[in-house]
């Protein structure tokens, strides 16, 4: 038998075939037991079918409104950042071993996606300073949720206490996670100098016993924790001490499992992966190794077989697949393998110098913009603090953030975060990131452009 287009599913000689194998004249007489009154009438309010050329022209002219890295310097930040990606790693990524990899449930023969996700830990470990991590987490906000469903097993408690400095869309999944469990969240203030307010934390932890207490460093408005100060009063109420951390800062600054931490979790957008209009990305979930059998999601461990040559397995498996459901730690059910892949060749390809070295450019570039734009004195540093690569500046009385980011976009920059959208107190207040992708000429342009604007 024949077909005008073989490989095109579902052509009118296969609708046919079927009608026939059931029986039927048409698709209309399949639905005669359904009545007239309930069923759509009219025509569906699509576009009319397309060839293939037309199909690829149709879909080039809307990429091509979307602003991208490519034609726009970005300093938008917030959670998804414009990093360097070393070509080699869309190279890697791309073999065919790698991207259609799925759960290596039979490790004779994943002996290499599973060296891949277990290189992947180690570094995290590094980075971390923590004893433990696992093969990844669906994206930093997920991460965080786990961290404090792990901590309310962990303790047999039920009150979490978040930093209002913690990303807000990451305290909304929080929120969720903790409803299903039956958590109470609690959040703990910000100071004017846009770190956690250590007063307040201190007071709530006294007030009832804490199962977790979360913060984020750099936290949200891109100010740096004092997480040494922070672990007393943690640890002091029989809590457990949960970091959010940008891995790229890691270079530079001490690992928080250094400084007390017991779970140190984030997402890993920064280490080469897109930012691909917000997603997918990939989190990470490290722990002391007291609470490595509470870990959500898998964890790789290296092994010998009887021959004694390294190899590699799915170990410690606590999913509702392998147990019993209600001794369950998550029902995370799986793990961003190739996203943890392009992490783990950004972070091999850069090695440990590589790392300081773009920590230090982020550093030394965002620093150079918060004076330039300070320096005309139409805007003013939010806050005083020390800051990685991100920093919020005041407006001028009157000023817009959403009408000045258009305006912004048609000088060819995509502008900063409007803070007032998650924080009221902060209406009129931007949220700048610079990267090491920005040169000198990017950042003169858009304080000239913005100032130009106020």
């Amino acid at each position: 038998m024949s077909y005008a287009h073989r490989y095109l599913p579902v052509t009118e000689q296969d609708q046919q075939e079927m009608l026939n194998t059931i029986g039927i004249s048409s698709i209309e007489e399949m639905f005669q037991d359904i009545p007239q009154a309930v069923r759509f009438q009219g025509t569906l309010d699509v576009s009319p079918a397309l060839d293939e050329q037309g199909l690829l022209r149709y879909m080039r002219k809307l990429a091509g409104r979307n602003a991208d890295f490519h034609q726009y310097a970005c300093f938008l930040g917030a959670g998804i950042y414009d990093h360097h990606l070393p070509v080699v790693i869309n190279h890697v990524i791309s073999r065919s071993e790698f991207y259609t990899a799925y759960t290596p449930y039979q490790p004779e023969i994943s002996q290499g996606e599973l060296q891949a996700i277990f290189e992947f830990q180690s570094y995290i470990c590094e980075l971390t300073g923590m004893a433990v991590a696992n093969a990844s987490m669906y994206d930093g906000a997920t991460a965080l949720a786990e961290a404090g469903a792990l901590a309310s097993g962990a303790t047999k408690r039920s009150r979490l206490l978040v930093s209002r400095a913690v990303h807000p869309e990451a305290r909304a999944v929080l929120r969720t996670t903790a409803r299903g469990l039956n958590l109470e969240v609690v959040e703990i203030t910000v100071t004017p100098e846009g770190v956690t307010d250590l007063a307040d934390l201190a007071a709530k932890a006294a007030a009832g016993e804490p199962a977790a207490v979360i913060v984020q460093s750099p936290n949200f408005f891109g100010c740096l924790e004092d997480l040494a100060a922070v672990e007393p009063l943690v640890h002091g109420a029989g809590a457990l001490m949960v970091v959010s951390a940008n891995p790229l800062t890691l270079g530079l600054l001490e690992a928080p499992g250094k400084l007390g931490a017991d779970i140190v979790v984030g997402d890993c957008q920064p280490l080469g992966i897109p930012a691909a209009l917000g997603g997918p990305s990939c989190g990470y979930f490290a722990v002391a190794e007291s609470w490595m059998r509470r870990m959500p999601g898998r964890i790789v461990g290296q092994t010998v077989d009887r021959d004694g040559k390294r190899g590699f397995v799915l170990t410690l498996q606590a999913r509702e697949q392998h147990i019993r459901r209600e001794k369950a730690t998550s029902n995370i059910c799986s793990n961003q393998a190739l996203l943890a892949l392009c992490a783990s060749v950004y972070l091999s390809t850069m090695g440990k110098k590589g790392i300081q070295d773009v920590g230090k450019l982020n550093v030394q570039k965002a620093h150079y913009a918060a004076a330039r734009l300070a320096a005309s004195g139409k805007l003013q540093p939010a806050f005083s603090g020390s800051f990685f690569n991100e920093f919020a500046v005041k407006l001028p009385d009157g000023a817009n953030p959403e009408e000045l980011n258009n305006r912004l976009l048609e000088q060819g920059f995509i502008g900063g975060y409007d803070l007032g959208r998650d924080y009221p107190e902060y209406a009129g207040h931007m949220l700048i990131a610079v990267t090491e992708q920005r040169t000198r000429e990017d950042i003169e342009g858009f304080a000239e452009a913005l100032e130009g604007l106020l």
